[in-house]
């Protein structure tokens, strides 16, 4: 089942293009990963899978539907579909709003009705996963940027959506918080749960991703499998995913890209 399609999108930012002639399709259960340098357009397609915003050419579907403005203002559309998608923003700040972080977890649970029993069982298993039980009444905006990070991501995953949109989730967090993230998208691999990762971070692709894009000026460059990505050091180094290091033998200058890399084991746990 293809859950999104998209079709020779394109959006622009006061008249600058961020994503430009897009087409692609995203299958159910697919763990993708959007590679690409700053400004590559990897967080406005987030954005617009997630419905923020909406392609000025060409156009999304969502499930086999339209995803557009109108569609959302359809309340049943609107509810199945906020239900089914869930995107963690780069900056935690730009989506912590609530007075505590169990009141923040709790959000969404209780806009969708959740029973009080079961919201509190979910929110206290997902705070507990998180390791973040002990901050339940402290105030977000009291807390460092990778609990502010944890806290954004659990108020997602409370949820248990079909799909997971997460904008450099990896940013702030610690090594223990890391890999508890990936082992998390880890358990969803050969699930029905679709995720996708916008990162730089390329020593976790291979472990998040079953496919890797690669953004460059809001066009796809490339499309494939993890292995194939991140042995083309030609293409990484082109889109600046890696740079080429400099060193001095005698007086002969050499340069060779660098790309660090550590396997999964390495990570704390």
């Amino acid at each position: 089942m293809q859950v999104f399609q998209i079709s020779a999108a394109s959006f622009q930012y006061d008249g600058i293009s961020a994503i430009r002639d897009l087409t692609l399709n995203i299958s159910g259960g697919e763990r993708t990963v959007l590679l690409g340098a700053n400004g590559s357009g990897k967080s406005t397609l987030l954005r617009m899978l997630d419905g923020l915003c909406f392609p000025s050419h060409g156009s999304i579907t969502a499930f086999g539907d339209p995803l557009t403005q109108h569609s959302l203002n359809n309340l049943e559309f609107n509810f199945n579909f906020r239900r089914r998608v869930g995107l963690v923003f780069q900056n935690p700040d730009a989506q912590l709003f609530n007075s505590t972080v169990f009141e923040e977890v709790a959000y969404s649970p209780l806009q969708l009705g959740w029973t009080r029993e079961e919201l509190h069982r979910r929110v206290e298993e997902t705070l507990e996963f998180m390791g973040i039980s002990h901050l339940r009444d402290r105030s977000p905006y009291r807390l460092s940027g990778g609990e502010k990070k944890r806290v954004a991501i659990a108020s997602v995953i409370v949820l248990n959506p079909d799909v997971l949109l997460l904008d450099e989730p990896t940013a702030t967090l610690d090594p223990r918080s890391t890999s508890q993230l990936v082992d998390l998208i880890q358990q969803w691999k050969g699930s029905t749960k679709t995720v996708i990762t916008a990162t730089q971070q390329l020593d976790i692709v291979e472990d998040i991703a079953d496919r890797v894009l690669i953004l460059k000026e809001g066009s796809l460059l490339a499309d494939g499998t993890p292995s194939q990505i991140l042995s083309n050091t030609q293409l990484l180094l082109t889109t600046n995913l890696i740079h080429a290091h400099r060193h001095t033998h005698g007086n002969v200058i050499h340069a060779h890209p660098h790309l660090h890399r550590h396997s999964h084991d390495e990570h704390e746990h």
